[in-house]
């Protein structure tokens, strides 16, 4: 089975499945599609977390693919240049390209196929075009101007003739084409993992690495900030990174556990949210009550007002007791009978919360549905992708790949490919776990899932969304576990709502206290109590909350469910 958010990638995913690659292989090979079907929303210069199951070994693994800060990115060094804020644009805020070492590094260990074979489904559609999407139209009319005024390598790519693609018209990157067959040239060896190897070393320390060097340290663009500058990756920060695998965090709910990455990704946030719902019975108070969405909408504030203040890249989170009983039984007796405003991280272990200098909260009627891959002209909102594929051994993957948006920075013209901005999620302030510093990975918001029942694997999971990922996908795995028996589809299906509250992790860094969404096949009665519980309820568009898609293992039976939202998501299997 294999589901994504774009049907190219899991028809690549199953097609290797067919011709006998295993779970490993058929996301490698969906995972890069996804850069040329979706470039709007993933791209060669982006990051990938990965969480897996391995059948041979019995276990559950995280492949970290999320670059780090360059070893010049200090907040001296930014606050030196005038900037207050990370922007969210340009070459600033690139972090070491992490996408292809995660899916290498997966291929490498788990995988049974060679760099060639993975990489030729997205050669072809990038050298033969694929069909344009009509959100791809849309974002590149965004920035359209900021392409022709002051990104004119962008402008190269991505206006054809001149012109805005139009939805459906033939999309190509031959740039791209030719960086990956070059990529294919130089991974050669003896063995399989040498020809990966090889491969890894011409992108971090080979010709592309080269490329992006030169790029970033002697040419200088317009970014949000609205000022012209230059970047800081370095050719020995590519050659100095290396993805990694490592222990996913776990929670038990309900007779299954959940499995995330650690914190330096906002995934905990998931298990946080379970840990103060574990004291409530949301079977009794129905599925999509009012008494459910307020009760679940005001844990998600707590949880993520902990994100904010004790998240990071850094060694002393104190996740123990983040996620103890204790602390949890506490923090639920600050979940009342009306909406919150206030943003309450706690005090975990006795230490003292501290909070960023935020801006003033913005206003926006956007309904953060998603990444704001921001423009110069602050307009333009992006997305991210994912995949989940389960393969006839029994092994899984959830993965959700990001950054490197076509519209992030300018694209560097020899490689057909431009580099990701993570590093805006990061802090201009000291002392914070997700501040700025060197050889450190932002604090991301790319979250993929995975759940055992009952010790078994059962569930790869997962959506893009941004701040929403942690919520639309625990409204997911709720309404498994409390909708009454619902199956896969019907889950995804389900009415979707999510909050504002708390600040956003993306350039500026807006916030909304007490505002959530919610789909408007929510009952009206439902969204008029919660409106006299105090939260301020928008109603979005029947179809338009959440991007869910996953896979399951149940006995001898294999399930996949994809997002109907947006009608590119899909679902195949045999």
């Amino acid at each position: 089975m294999v589901a994504s958010t774009h049907w190219l990638a899991s028809a690549t995913g199953m097609s290797v499945l067919e011709r006998g690659g295993n779970a490993f292989d058929a996301a490698v090979a969906a995972g890069f599609v996804l850069q040329v079907a979706e470039p709007h929303l993933n791209g060669p210069a982006g990051e990938v977390p990965i969480l897996l199951w391995d059948e041979s070994a019995q276990k559950v693994s995280v492949v970290c693919g999320q670059g780090v800060a360059p070893g010049s990115a200090t907040i001296d060094h930014l606050t030196g240049l005038g900037v207050e804020v990370m922007p969210g644009t340009g070459l600033l805020a690139a972090t070491v390209p992490g996408a292809f070492g995660g899916w290498m590094l997966m291929l490498e260990r788990w995988g049974t196929w060679s760099v060639a074979d993975v990489l030729e489904p997205a050669i072809h559609y990038a050298e033969h075009g694929v069909p344009a999407l009509g959100r791809i139209r849309d974002t590149i009319e965004t920035v359209e101007q900021l392409f022709t005024d002051d990104w004119p390598t962008s402008a190269a790519t991505w206006l054809p003739d001149g012109k805005v693609p139009a939805p459906g018209s033939k999309l190509t990157n031959p740039a791209l084409a030719a960086t990956y067959r070059r990529v294919v040239a130089e991974a050669v060896g003896s063995t399989r993992e040498a020809r990966i190897a090889a491969a890894r070393d011409a992108w971090y320390r080979g010709f592309v690495a080269e490329a992006i060097a030169e790029f970033s340290t002697t040419t200088a663009w317009r970014d949000s900030s609205g000022e012209v500058h230059g970047g800081l990756l370095t050719g020995d920060d590519l050659a100095s990174w290396s993805a990694t695998v490592e222990e996913p965090l776990r929670f038990d709910y309900h007779g299954h556990t959940v499995c995330k990455t650690g914190p330096w990704g906002q995934g905990p946030a998931f298990l946080q949210q379970l840990a103060l719902l574990s004291g409530y019975d949301l079977t009794a108070m129905g599925h999509l009550s009012a008494d459910y969405i307020h009760t679940v909408i005001e844990c998600a504030k707590l949880a993520f007002a902990d994100r904010e203040a004790w998240y990071g890249d850094a060694p002393d989170v104190p996740m123990n007791d983040l996620l103890s009983h204790a602390y949890n039984a506490e923090r639920r007796g600050l979940v009342g009978a009306e909406a919150s405003f206030d943003l309450r991280p706690g005090s975990p272990g006795g230490r003292k919360p501290q909070l960023p200098d935020y801006p003033a909260p913005v206003l926006s009627s956007a309904g953060g549905v998603g990444e704001p891959t921001v423009g110069s002209d602050g307009r333009v909102r992006g997305d991210t992708c994912h995949v989940d594929v389960v393969d006839r051994f029994g092994n899984m993957v959830s993965a959700t790949p990001s950054g490197g948006w076509l519209q992030s920075s300018p694209t560097i013209p020899s490689l057909g490919f431009c580099l990701g901005t993570r590093a805006q999620m990061f802090w201009l302030q000291e002392g914070l776990p997700n501040s700025l510093r060197p050889g450190i990975r932002p604090r991301t918001t790319l979250s993929p899932s995975f759940a055992l029942r009952d010790g078994r694997p059962w569930l790869a999971f997962g959506t893009p969304g941004g701040d929403q990922q942690d919520q639309w996908s625990v409204n997911f795995f709720l309404a498994l576990v409390h909708g009454g028996g619902l199956n896969l589809q019907e889950a995804v299906d389900a009415p979707m709502f999510h909050s504002e509250h708390f600040p956003s992790s993306f350039y500026p860094r807006a916030s909304r206290p007490g505002v959530m969404h919610v789909e408007d096949r929510i009952a009206a009665d439902v969204v008029a109590e919660l409106r006299r519980r105090g939260h301020e309820v928008n109603i979005q568009d029947p179809w338009s909350i959440g991007r869910l898609s996953a896979v399951s293992r149940d006995g001898t039976f294999l399930r996949a469910a994809a997002n109907p939202r947006g009608a590119q998501g899909y679902a195949a299997g045999r």
